[in-house]
């Protein structure tokens, strides 16, 4: 299906949309639905199932029978990764019609969907590589022994995916999770699940066995409660909100499932005075507003040294003027909605709380447009405060939107305090043209994710996670990948002297 006729497709009707479970399409147990918005005109696209506590369980004991199946479990390292290659073809093949879905169902530009989406094949590509090079280890040890290793998959990963980017953190645990071995139980964002679903559906006629991806639909807190709490995980992963990762990890982490929890940010990016005023304003707009700010990684705090503070802010404040907003399937258009009236809400409140602090300054956007057109939709002009100190929530709190503010400071010392006055530490960045100072602060940061000169930069090889109330385990790399097994060790006795510790056992020369 073209583009064009996908976006019409779904604008003419509003489908009613099941679980993915064994393979196919089926209906919840429970009647009541979710209505799916197009965050850009309030439109409903589509109505979802929700999942109730038995269907997650029927989701479960799917993924858990294709896990232990002679057609998933008894394939080859080789075979496998011939298979995850395929999809990422029928990934790539189907590009267009998923970018336009994913666009109209969370609000991004097209121009910014399209750049994203069309790397996520790599990442199935990468993990396929791993599946193939991969080895296990002997080990050197004490005495006349053969050690070794097997690495064996773990079992089930139940999946809570978040509304901002749909696909490409779905894909950075996928890849991992079927190039192991594993199998999987999706929850996708109630808001965003139309991708999700669209994906499952893509790579079971691709030739994925039914079982080995399972999609769920429903809210938090009940369908995504059942699937971090069942029994028969033996690993969850979530990316969203630090307050979920609590929860949700307290309740798998009962049953002593391995966690990946990816959850909130406030990057610190520290600006110093050797750098391209214009070249930091341009990184700072990108950093901030790339997603309508609806990123764990936005470039929320700009921390900007004394001697072009003043430039930063008129030019960071020109810059956010400047962005075109409007409706993102529109080519031309740089900024789309936030995913929601609740998240619209939320921005709308953190401008009346900076607005309300002693000291800062507004000094763009902060409204809703006031652009008829873009009535039905949840839009927040891009966002700036100046003069935002360490001790204003505007500065200590995740805002979630196209929200951004500038603090001054003047020593080195003072801007790494500032960066790391903070619960949170997913990422931060540095402007500098000094590579001594660039390592050097790198360093310091406390945080899991650092860039130099650059920001949002990811890659399947690189490990992403973060520190502190930012979460705990790392997607993409090596290190994603090698936390789907359990590692058993084997021990060889290599020669047959005979053994008695209970003769002359004084002169035994060990016990262990």
């Amino acid at each position: 299906m073209s583009s064009s006729n996908a976006a019409q497709a779904m604008q003419n009707e509003v489908q009613t949309r099941g679980l993915f479970i064994d393979g196919r399409e089926v209906p919840a147990s429970r009647a009541d639905l979710l209505d799916v918005i197009n965050p850009a005109t309030g439109d409903i696209l589509a109505r979802i199932a929700h999942a109730s506590d038995d269907d997650v369980d029927r989701a479960v004991r799917s993924a858990a029978a294709a896990f232990e199946s002679e057609e998933w479990s008894g394939m080859s390292n080789r075979t496998r990764a011939k298979l995850i290659n395929k999809l990422a073809d029928v990934f790539e093949a189907n590009l267009e019609e998923i970018y336009h879905l994913e666009t109209l169902n969370n609000g991004r530009p097209v121009n910014e969907t399209r750049a994203q989406v069309s790397r996520l094949p790599d990442f199935l590509r990468y993990n396929a590589g791993l599946a193939i090079a991969r080895r296990d280890d002997v080990i050197p040890v004490d005495g006349n022994y053969l050690n070794y290793t097997i690495r064996t998959p773990i079992g089930v990963v139940g999946n809570s995916t978040p509304f901002n980017h749909p696909l490409m953190i779905l894909i950075k645990s996928l890849a991992p999770t079927l190039a192991s071995g594993c199998t999987t139980v999706v929850k996708p964002s109630e808001y965003t699940p139309l991708t999700t679903l669209r994906l499952a559906q893509l790579f079971v006629e691709a030739g994925l066995p039914p079982g080995v991806f399972n999609v769920v639909t429903g809210l938090g807190p009940s369908t995504g409660k059942a699937l971090s709490e069942h029994p028969m995980l033996a690993k969850w992963v979530l990316t969203g909100g630090t307050e979920a990762g609590r929860i949700t990890g307290a309740l798998a982490g009962r049953n002593f499932a391995h966690q990946t929890l990816e959850l909130g940010g406030k990057t610190p990016v520290l600006v110093f005075d050797d750098f391209d005023v214009d070249q930091a304003v341009n990184y700072a707009a990108f950093g901030a507003f790339i997603g309508a700010g609806q990123t764990c990684i936005c470039g929320s705090r700009q921390i900007v040294h004394e001697r072009v503070y003043d430039e930063f802010v008129e030019k960071l404040a020109a810059k956010a003027k400047g962005i075109r907003i409007g409706n993102p399937i529109d080519p031309s258009v740089q900024l789309g909605p936030v995913v929601s009236a609740r998240q619209q809400q939320r921005v709308l409140n953190y401008v009346r709380i900076g607005l309300e602090e002693d000291g800062a300054r507004l000094v763009a956007g902060g409204r809703v447009p006031s652009d008829p057109s873009l009535a039905g939709g949840y839009f927040v002009e891009p966002t700036v405060f100046a003069d935002v100190t360490a001790k204003m929530r505007i500065f200590q709190e995740e805002v979630f939107g196209p929200f951004v503010s500038v603090t001054k400071f003047s020593s080195e010392a003072e801007g790494i305090a500032l960066a790391n006055d903070c619960d949170f530490g997913l990422a931060g960045a540095i402007r500098t043209n000094n590579i001594v100072r660039a390592h050097r602060v790198a360093a310091k940061l406390k945080c899991g994710i650092v860039w130099i000169n650059d920001h949002h930069r990811l890659d399947p090889a690189s490990p992403w996670g973060g520190v502190k109330d930012s979460g705990i385990g790392r997607e993409c790399g090596t290190e994603s990948f090698d936390q789907h097994f359990e590692t058993k060790s084997v021990m060889v006795r290599l020669d047959d002297a005979p053994f008695d510790w209970y003769r002359n056992t004084a002169s035994q020369p060990r016990l262990n």
